[in-house]
């Protein structure tokens, strides 16, 4: 993922190695059930990346604070959805995290406007996503951007004492 994309007050840009500490702080602060399948995390803590989670599968938002100091604001991962020569079309997105402290600056629209250009540039010509059923603003935000709903496994996770849908969700990349 080669690209990067500036707004006025943030831009996007690959991610590096050096990101780790503050992307696994990002994803543990904005653990919750309305998006997260697995258990919240505890110490001690894995490291964000690892075999299965590369830098280069991530794309990340950086945002200066009122001193200047540049943070990391947010993430979105994207990889292919399987191993299989057939489906290398395809470029999915595994993850999506904006820090509480960079919310409504329209950090996540750009970090997933940011995934599909780098879809594109990669030979991508379809992008798809799985999001929580009861995520209303997560599918807004997807909705907004040409993605839509092809399908609907329902009650597929038990979460906070309810059982949730999983809704898949894709979009043609081609211009």
């Amino acid at each position: 993922m080669s690209e990067t994309h500036t707004h006025p007050a943030h831009s996007v840009r690959p991610s590096v190695l050096s990101d780790g500490t503050a992307l696994g702080e990002i994803d543990r602060a904005t653990w919750s059930t309305l998006h997260a399948v697995s258990p919240r995390p505890q110490p001690p803590y894995a490291p964000f990346f690892d075999a299965n989670h590369r830098p280069e599968d991530f794309l990340v938002a950086e945002t200066a604070d009122p001193a200047g100091e540049v943070l990391l604001a947010g993430y979105i991962r994207l990889v292919p959805p399987t191993p299989l020569a057939c489906n290398t079309h395809v470029r999915q997105i595994q993850g999506l995290a904006v820090a509480d402290r960079a919310r409504g600056r329209g950090i996540g629209r750009d970090l997933l406007r940011g995934a599909m250009a780098a879809a594109r540039s990669q030979g991508a010509n379809r992008m798809t996503l799985r999001v929580l059923g009861h995520n209303a603003p997560a599918r807004a935000l997807y909705a907004s951007e040409g993605f839509v709903v092809e399908g609907v496994l329902p009650g597929e996770f038990f979460l906070g004492g309810r059982y949730v849908d999983d809704v898949l969700m894709g979009r043609s990349l081609a211009p």
